[in-house]
């Protein structure tokens, strides 16, 4: 007696001691990790052409500029026009003489190092304006520098030239500085909105005063263990990370960790409708939930990882940064979250507590009783599945016609920053009033033996200013390194246009047959560009495939991955097509060529895991009731918890609409429509209309139709606690806590 005792006492402490160190691990991976939210913006670039591959032709020139140039930071670009557009008058021009001291002793103030230049004042052709070109010292971000320019400018004006002049800077720093201003709240801003969203959304769905902030805290922890590791990769130089990644990670692991919280909470609350204490339960839990979440997690990360092989850095660099997140997301919430329910018990659902099995026999009284919405939706679609099947399809189809009005080869660095850019204003003065390209040359970089020729070739091009060797002052007129020259190519359009990239490109088409590559700002661009496009034609058709077979494999079946992922892709479409209108109306001047790379990636992956929790329960419950009634069974089982996760989901996607990059914009605009779309129509309609349709052959070539007397294994998300966990609860499947 006194020996049971005994192994009763162990057995409790046990139970307790387990999930207080797992908890404790945690908090201590969050403690380290918290602090290095701060790290992330370190080691994060922003730089594009350090996104691009070796291979690049503008990267060639890139890595050769050192030979040529003192510096190789980004040039910022100081324009001065007179008030009114006036022209200036001697007098004025005079004024300016001490400028350029005072722009160079402001930089080399910053105390990153000295060695600034800066040009003269050079006039406008018109007299309107005047430009200096300032290269601070490598080591100094672009921001710091525009900074220090702004604040000698104002300075400087307001002592010599009161009420005279407005200034602007603008060029490659002065854009840079942009960027950096408006990823500033991703740290902030971002996470903030994203957490206040999720957390609203929890309280409507459990109507607990505990539970959602259990879940958002397991998700936090989720972030900080991601930030941590990411970090650490990025600083051995294993990831690239800029500001697009940060902002993308920040969502995705709350997102995914509070989607994988849900499932785990509403089948934990419906073990301890079985269970006698919170221990069993959370074993039953884990037991019928660790599968599906971890085909879920399985899948995003495979379909994230294909980003690998991407050209381009910044696409790479999000492959396994979100994946090292939506691991991150898997292990917490089938870790943590459910240590922490287990040792809070049954009162953590409070004021709905689930005391014992009465809870099981409600649920079985409801599905009697047919009664919940989600039972009217099985009817419906069991009744009438192909017209369900047949409606769907068309307003999806319909939804795909706006694919017409996507442009999605690109837009201009200018266009970036949504709202107010200085950089901006500062470049359509330029523009106005210099040759486009003043202060972001693009770069020719040619063997001495071609000089002359391929001079005189760039030169002869319409959208050519003027072109320039290199150290032309020397003695020998020009600067050699290791057989080549440099020669600066000033464009006729904004080095940020449509016009510049193809005067670019008609450069290389006159100079590559002799030995020459061109780079700069423009040509990164243009690289850039052409890779995106390169990249979505690869990487899409090879998710697809991916994820087709991880399907096959959960599934054990050919038919249903085929009609799962073809789902999927049609709401895909048409959540671009209506995205697309959407940008049309709201004046985006295009999207980036990645635009519609991420969406595809994201909704694909995120969006097949709302199929996968449908139709692993269908097809166990189909083992058991045949595939008609394993249809709406399932649908029923997973219907209110998959739509809370879904609108979760688009909730945090939706939070990168406080950021003004019209990338970030664009593709939460995307993806939460895409989310929306697949929850309340595919998940919802058309997937169980269809399988109604297919019957038996969905399963094919696996094993079809009823086994009676088989009990299925519950490895389904979401059991009915009225049944055990096999069947039809019209609560159980609900919005937890409804």
């Amino acid at each position: 007696m006194h020996s049971a005792t005994t192994a009763t006492a162990t057995t409790t402490l046990l139970r307790r001691l387990l999930p207080a160190l797992l908890i404790l691990l945690w908090l201590v991976v969050a403690a380290v990790g918290g602090p290095k939210f701060g790290e992330i913006s370190e080691v994060a670039t922003n730089d594009q052409s350090s996104f691009l591959p070796e291979s690049a032709e503008s990267t060639q020139v890139g890595e050769r500029l050192a030979d040529f140039q003192d510096s190789g930071a980004a040039p910022a670009i100081v324009v001065l026009t007179g008030q009114g557009d006036t022209s200036l008058d001697p007098a004025t021009l005079a004024g300016l003489a001490d400028l350029p001291d005072r722009l160079i002793a402001a930089v080399d103030g910053l105390g990153e190092g000295t060695g600034t230049e800066a040009s003269p004042p050079i006039p406008s052709e018109d007299g309107e304006a005047v430009q200096l070109i300032v290269l601070p010292p490598e080591g100094v971000a672009p921001a710091d520098a525009v900074d220090a320019l702004n604040s000698a400018l104002n300075s400087a004006l307001n002592e010599a030239l009161p009420d005279t002049l407005d200034a602007r800077i603008t060029g490659p720093a002065g854009f840079s500085a942009d960027l950096s201003e408006a990823f500033a709240g991703i740290d902030g801003l971002l996470l903030l909105v994203a957490v206040a969203a999720v957390l609203v959304i929890l309280v409507l769905v459990y109507r607990s005063p505990f539970l959602p902030f259990i879940v958002l805290l397991s998700s936090m922890v989720a972030l900080c263990a991601a930030v941590l590791v990411n970090v650490a990769l990025a600083r051995s130089g294993v990831v690239m990370i800029n500001g697009q990644i940060q902002g993308i990670l920040f969502i995705l692991v709350i997102g995914a960790a509070t989607d994988y919280g849900l499932l785990y909470t509403a089948r934990y609350r419906e073990e301890l409708g079985r269970h006698p204490d919170a221990w069993s339960a959370t074993v039953a839990a884990l037991r019928g939930t660790w599968q599906p979440v971890l085909a879920s997690a399985a899948t995003v990360s495979a379909g994230l990882l294909c980003l690998l092989l991407s050209d381009l850095a910044s696409n790479a660099g999000l492959g396994p940064v979100a994946a090292v997140g939506i691991a991150a997301a898997f292990l917490t919430s089938l870790t943590f979250l459910p240590a922490v329910l287990a040792l809070l018990g049954r009162r953590v659902f409070w004021p709905r507590v689930p005391h014992d099995a009465q809870d099981a026999q409600d649920a079985q009284d409801a599905a009697a009783s047919g009664g919940g919405l989600w039972p009217r939706v099985a009817e419906v679609v069991g009744r009438h599945p192909r017209r369900i099947a047949a409606g769907v399809g068309v307003v999806l189809v319909a939804g795909c016609a706006g694919l017409f009005a996507l442009d999605a080869d690109g837009v201009p660095t200018s266009d970036y920053v949504i709202g107010q850019s200085d950089a901006r204003d500062g470049q359509d003065v330029l523009d106005e009033h210099f040759p486009g390209g003043s202060g972001a040359p693009t770069y020719v970089l040619t063997p001495a033996g071609n000089q002359d020729e391929v001079e005189s070739a760039v030169a002869a091009l319409n959208g050519v200013a003027s072109v320039d060797a290199t150290g032309a002052d020397s003695p020998e007129g020009r600067t050699e390194a290791d057989g080549d020259v440099l020669l600066e190519v000033t464009l006729a359009d904004s080095p940020y246009s449509d016009a510049a990239e193809d005067t670019v490109r008609e450069i290389r088409a006159e100079v590559g047959d002799l030995g020459a590559m061109v780079g700069g700002t423009t040509a990164t661009e243009l690289d850039t560009k052409e890779t995106s496009v390169a990249d979505r034609t690869l990487i899409i058709p090879i998710v697809l495939l991916v994820i087709t077979v991880m399907l096959a494999l959960l599934l054990r079946a050919v038919v249903a991955p085929l009609v799962l992922l073809a789902t999927t892709v049609l709401s895909f479409g048409t959540a671009l097509g209506v995205g697309a209108v959407i940008f049309s109306l709201v004046g985006f001047s295009g999207s980036d060529p990645s635009v519609p790379l991420y969406a595809f990636v994201f909704l694909v992956a995120l969006a097949i895991d709302y199929n996968i929790f449908l139709m692993t329960r269908v097809r166990e419950e189909s083992m058991v009731h045949g595939t008609a009634e394993g249809v709406s069974r399932g649908l029923v089982s997973t219907g209110g918890v998959i739509t809370s996760a879904g609108i979760v989901l688009a909730a945090t996607f939706a939070a990168l609409l406080v950021i003004p990059i019209q990338f970030l914009v664009q593709l939460a605009i995307i993806i939460s429509l895409g989310v929306l779309i697949d929850t309340f129509l595919v998940r919802s309609f058309l997937v169980p209309a269809l399988t109604h349709i297919l019957g038996d052959r969905i399963w094919w070539p696996g094993r079809t139709g009823r086994v009676r007397g088989h009990e299925p294994h519950r490895t389904g998300d979401y059991a009915d606690p009225a049944r055990g966990g096999a069947g039809g609860d019209h609560r159980a499947g609900a919005t937890p806590g409804a």
